[in-house]
Order: structure tokens, then sequence, then C-alpha cells
């Protein structure tokens, strides 16, 4: 699964003014990303605004990140929920011709114990025609997918590859790597943590910020990987502000702000996210302004 190490990009879907999807905006935000060193896209995730696209647009943004994407870099899909009915229907109707991977969502809101964890992945991975990356959050689903649950599902089910942990846990990551089997991946879904992890045996990062800086992000990820620790750190000490910056109101207005900045999409969200307020967007400029 060479494919999904180093750097993927949890892609914004751009806005309007009136709030529908701006196509130009995405097609610009792919070959940006594809011609600065990003390993992989990821379409639909939390960043893209995924709770609020409808059915029709999300195959819609499929459709034109793969016909800019030309088969470039390899696609991974968010397809998750709580309904594990629901979530397993559009593993079955979905086109994923173009879809290399499918990224899940821990179900959120529900609550599980870890058995319902496991039963609701199980369900997934004997759905899914495409590998499948678990998604840990539980910032955003109130419930945290413990290491025992997703090394078990990592051992029983050949076809989940591996897990986007994003707990800012430390621990839960080193206690996955420790125990994982040897091919699984495991992805951090921490920008602030994912060049420790990478030097700790990580696969790399489905990352934010990447997407506004993919050639300092990429790089950093990639020294980390061929251990070159040093040069590594000089790149994430540079960027630990613009990190800290994105995620201090919401996501993805801080990283809509960013690419607003560097003239690649506008800084429109769908309710009931707000754009980002004048003074984080003062900081964020005044940043990319002296990187």
């Amino acid at each position: 699964m060479q494919q999904f190490y180093g750097l993927g990009v949890a892609l914004v879907t751009p806005f309007k003014e009136d709030l529908s999807v701006d196509y130009d905006a995405l097609e610009r935000l792919v070959t940006y990303n594809i011609e600065n060193g990003t390993n992989y896209l990821v379409i639909n995730g939390t960043t893209g605004e995924s709770a609020t696209i409808t059915k029709e647009e999300k195959t819609e943004i499929i459709k034109v990140v793969a016909a800019v994407n030309k088969k470039r870099l390899p696609l991974v899909l968010g397809v998750g929920g709580n309904n594990t009915q629901t979530v397993v229907e559009e593993l079955q109707t979905l086109d994923l011709t173009e879809i290399d991977a499918i990224l899940s969502v821990a179900p959120y809101y529900s609550k599980p114990t870890q058995e319902g964890f496991y039963q609701h992945f199980k369900a997934v991975a004997e759905a899914s025609p495409k590998p499948v990356i678990l998604y840990n959050v539980p910032g955003r689903t109130a419930k945290n997918m413990e290491p025992a649950t997703t090394l078990r599902l990592a051992k029983d089910f050949d076809n989940v590859i591996g897990v986007k942990e994003a707990g800012n846990n430390q621990q839960q990551y080193y206690s996955l790597l420790k125990d994982k089997p040897e091919d699984f991946l495991i992805i951090s879904g921490d920008d602030d943590l994912a060049l420790g992890i990478v030097l700790a045996g990580g696969a790399g990062v489905i990352s934010v910020i990447g997407q506004g800086l993919p050639k300092e992000f990429s790089q950093m990820i990639q020294l980390g990987l061929e251990g070159k620790n040093k040069e590594a750190f000089n790149i994430h000490f540079e960027l630990m502000d613009i990190v800290d910056y994105i995620f201090e109101e919401n996501n993805p207005a801080g990283i809509k702000a960013v690419l607003k900045k560097l003239n690649i999409t506008s800084d429109n969200v769908r309710l009931p996210l707000v754009v980002a307020s004048k003074e984080l967007q003062g900081k964020i400029g005044d940043f990319l302004d002296n990187l």
C-alpha cells in the first residue's frame, strides 16, 4: 500500500458567494496539490464539509476531481456515518471506479461500545469493493475507538488497510504502532503530531494544512520517512504557528482563509460554520507573507 505513504490532503469543498460548489476553484486546488508534491487526495472528508454536501454534489465533486487528476494521484473517498445500513448501501451504489480507497469515520453521536465499533466496521469492510481506511476522531464523534478494536479489525479483514488516527493522543498512536500487523498503515490525522508519528513508524498524514502548503509539508513528511530528523524538524518548527492558526476557530474556516490568501479558493463555508474572524485572517495573512 505504498500509494498511501506520505502526504494525503483532506480537500476542502470551495463555495461561491451563493454557497453553491465552485468547481473551477476545486480544479485549481487539485492541480495545485498535484504540482506541489501531495501524494494522494482525500475527497469528502470532514474538511470537505461532508455534513452539508448533498448526494448530487458529492457525485459531481468526485467526477471533477477525477477528471483533473487523470489518475496521477490515488483518490480516497470519505464514506461514513452513524447509520451502518446507510453506509453499506452507499458503498454498494456509489460509482467507485475512480476511487482507490474509502476513508470511513467512526460512527458519531451514537457513542457505540467497542463491540459496536467492531460490528459497524465489519459491515463496512464486507460491503466495500475498495480498501478501507478507518478514521478515529473522538473529538468529533464523542467516543474513542480504542487501539485493541482498531487492531482487531486490522487482523480480521484484509481490506482494512489502515487507520487515520486523529485523537491527538501520542500514547494511542504508539500503542497502534507497537502492535499493528506489518503492512497496516498508521496515518496521522493530527497535523501538529504528524512528523513525530512518521518518525515513530507511521505511514504519513492526511493533512488539512498540507493542501495550502503542499511543497513544504510533503517535504517535511518525506524527510521524516527517510529518518532525516533534523531537516524534517526544521520545517516542522517553521510551520508550527500556521498549524495552530488554522484550527483556532473551526475547520475548514482556517484552511479556507489560507487558500483565499493564496488566491486558490474563496473562504466561504456553509452554516453552521462561519468564516474565519478578521483577527485570525490577519494572523494567517501575516504568516504567509513572511513564510
